[in-house]
Parts: C-alpha cells; sequence; structure tokens
C-alpha cells in the first residue's frame, strides 16, 4: 500500500490541488485518502484500480471541503463555476489524464517568492513523494531544515494567493530554469538514489521524463527544455543495464548494451535535434549534457566512445556552467581518450574543494585511475573511502567490492 500511495501521490495531490488551488491542503487530502484506504481495503479487498481509487476519495474530500468550510468563501468566489462543475465522479478517474496538472504542480511549487532550495524540497516532497527524512539525506541537511523549508513554502504560497497554473508568456520564462533544474534533480534522485537499498527508483525517472515531454510540447521554441528532454530519454534509456539480476549497479563500462532502450535513444536523438534547430547562440547546459549523451548512445561498445569529443563537451559544459562535479566528470573522459595519468592530475586538483569533501564519487574516480597506474595500495584506500561516503547500500557494496579487488 505504501508503494501504491507513494506512485499514486503526485498526481492525487496535482489533482485534488486544481480543485482546492492549495497545495498543502492538497496533500492532507491525498494523505486522509491514504488513511480511508487503510481502513477499507484490508476489509473490501484491494480495488481494481488503487490509483483511481485513492484519486476519487481525495477529490470528493477536496470537494466538501471548499463547499463546508466558511473560511474557504473567498476561494469559492474565485472557483465558483469550476466548482459548479465538479461532481464526485461516478466511476474512477483516468490517474494518466492529468499530465496537464502534473505540469501545475511543478511550476507552482517553483514559484520565484520561493528560494531554490525550497522549490526543490517541495516538489520533490510534492512530485518525487520522498519524505521530509529522504531529502534530508539527499542533500545533506538536517531532517528539520527540511520541514521547515516545506512549512514555510506551504505557507507563503497560500498566504501570497500564489495561482495553481502553468504560467504564460515572460512570467512562464522566468521560472523555466527553476523548473528544469527541479526536474533533472527529480530524475537524477531516480537514476541513482542518494540513499537506501535500491539503486534505481524507476517511478522517479518516469515522472520526470513525462513532466519533461509535456513540456517540450508547451515550449516547442525553447531549446534548453528540448535539451533537458533529449538527456533524460538518453538516461532512461540505459535503465534496464544498470542493474544486475539482484538489483546491484552494473558501471557503464560493464553494461550489456543490448539492453539499452532503442525506442527511448531514438527520441532522445529527435529532441536534441529539435534543441539545436532551436538554438541560436551558445548552447545552454541541458543541450551539451544531451550531446554528451549522444556520444554514448551512438557507442557500440565502452571502448569505441568518442572520448575525445565528449572531453571537448564537458569543457564547454565547465564554461557555460562552472562545477566541480562538471570538471570531475571531465577528468574521467579525458582519462579514456589521453590515459589516467593527466587526469589523475585533473582529480588532484579537486581534492581540496570543499564541495567535493564528502562527495564519494571524488574518491571512486581517483580509486579508479590509480587502479588503472597499477596503485593498487592507493586504490584500496580510496575505494573504501568512496564506500564510507555513500549513504546507497547497492553503492557501498559495488565500492567495496572493487577495493577488494585491488591486490
Amino acid at each position: 500500500m505504501e508503494t501504491v500511495f507513494r506512485l499514486e501521490s503526485p498526481r492525487i495531490i496535482a489533482g485534488v490541488a486544481r480543485v482546492v488551488r492549495d497545495v498543502g491542503i492538497a496533500e492532507e487530502l491525498a494523505q486522509d485518502a491514504l488513511v480511508a484506504a487503510l481502513e477499507r481495503w484490508p476489509r473490501d479487498g484491494l480495488p481494481d484500480n488503487p490509483g483511481a481509487w485513492l484519486m476519487a476519495t481525495a477529490r470528493n474530500r477536496a470537494v466538501d471541503l471548499v463547499r463546508r468550510r466558511e473560511n474557504y468563501a473567498r476561494k469559492l468566489a474565485e472557483i465558483g463555476r469550476d466548482l459548479s462543475t465538479v461532481s464526485p465522479p461516478e466511476v474512477p478517474a483516468d490517474p494518466d489524464d492529468i499530465d496537464d496538472d502534473l505540469l501545475r504542480l511543478v511550476f507552482t511549487a517553483c514559484h520565484p517568492v520561493l528560494s531554490t532550495e525550497t522549490r526543490t524540497a517541495l516538489t520533490l516532497r510534492l512530485l518525487g513523494g520522498l519524505t521530509t527524512a529522504e531529502i534530508a539525506r539527499a542533500f545533506l541537511v538536517p531532517e528539520p531544515t527540511v520541514a521547515q523549508r516545506i512549512v514555510r513554502a506551504k505557507r507563503t504560497l497560500a498566504t501570497r494567493n500564489i495561482a495553481f497554473e502553468v504560467p504564460y508568456g515572460p512570467d512562464r520564462e522566468a521560472r523555466l530554469g527553476s523548473v528544469l533544474d527541479v526536474i533533472y534533480l527529480v530524475f537524477n534522485e531516480g537514476y541513482a538514489a542518494t540513499a537506501g537499498e535500491d539503486w534505481l527508483r524507476p517511478s522517479l525517472c518516469e515522472d520526470a521524463l513525462r513532466l519533461a515531454r509535456v513540456l517540450s510540447a508547451l515550449m516547442p521554441k525553447e531549446p534548453e527544455v528540448h535539451g533537458l528532454t533529449a538527456l533524460l530519454e538518453f538516461q532512461a534509456s540505459r535503465t534496464a543495464a544498470r542493474t544486475g539480476p539482484s538489483g546491484e549497479p552494473v558501471l557503464l563500462k560493464d553494461q550489456h548494451r543490448a539492453r539499452w532502450n532503442r525506442m527511448l535513444i531514438a527520441r532522445g536523438i529527435t529532441a536534441l535535434g529539435r534543441a539545436e534547430a532551436t538554438s541560436s547562440g551558445a548552447p545552454g547546459p541541458y543541450l551539451l549534457q544531451a550531446a554528451i549523451a549522444a556520444c554514448h548512445a551512438h557507442a557500440y561498445t565502452y571502448e569505441e566512445t568518442d572520448w575525445s569529443r565528449i572531453a571537448t563537451l564537458y569543457g564547454l559544459l565547465a564554461a557555460r556552467s562552472p562545477s566541480p562535479v562538471v570538471q570531475l566528470n571531465r577528468a574521467v573522459a579525458v582519462s579514456m581518450a589521453d590515459g589516467p595519468g593527466p587526469a589523475l592530475a585533473l582529480v588532484d586538483a579537486l581534492t581540496d574543494d570543499p564541495a567535493l569533501r564528502d562527495y564519494h564519487l571524488l574518491p571512486s574516480v581517483r580509486g579508479d585511475l590509480l587502479s588503472r597506474l597499477g596503485r593498487t595500495t592507493e586504490a584500496r584506500a580510496e575505494f573504501e573511502r568512496a564506500a564510507s561516503l555513500t549513504r546507497n547500500e547497492r553503492e557501498r557494496e559495488l565500492l567495496l567490492g572493487r577495493a577488494a579487488e585491488q591486490v
């Protein structure tokens, strides 16, 4: 039941928020629907469509709440005409028929009145279904801090009477960058879970990819939207090959490329073409990342990958969006193009960067380079350090395995 609710909660919250125009109340009503399910499903059995049952229950309660509470008089006036047409659904609603509601939820959660940290936390809570503790672990901040951010965000959206809508014109463009960043964060949390026992969380990837596609349809002239969509299509194409039979991570170089989803790769190529066709001037960060992902998608083997082009693209990305993580990724590409020696020098230059102090992929990459140089004792220490920093059990097992191989 927890899994069902986690999968369906973003759609329920989005659908209910369209009625009550308040994401905080929408989340509470979604929780009420879960409580009702806990009471009825064990007694009556699991419904044919659990998601539709939860949606119908939450929407019914939303309509009742709006009609009953006097302090909603102002909101009743605003949505009166719409409310008169809203009645409890006689048949379960199709939970897939509300993509625009999900998009409204993302744009609302990414409103400029909220800080970047707050937008991300609220979106991951409402759209990703992550708990406060999971968000806190994902961003390495105390749990009470995340809880306060989410409470303040809901209060701000309510008190400022922020419309539950996809904005138009300049307002949409102003909020677009934040929306793209949050969609990418949600995808990444599903693509390589920060914590927990599972390496992948496919539902998060699916939600993020669906939102990117919807956004592409809404904003066909925006290259970065197509760039993000292309990037996610390419990344999602590898999902089936990224874990082994027991759910263990499989590194890119070891993946069976026949398991890559060719339909998603084709979609990625099409989206990248649209991004390039609509771009004028210097390419944006998502278009560049999509171009890097395309290099991997076009290679039949890890060794045949055009690593020189990837290193060049990472150099452009570093100039466009300076980041030590981008520099670390560039070092990996340089190691494949020019050998581990030059790459190790690039990685060593990053070891004092405060932003990477607790970033487990820094010692992981360094351990790989040291191993390829035959410095196995140092490599083992680096892999063990990386294992101590990750919060994902599957990844920890992988890193400890690599440490044990260094003899």
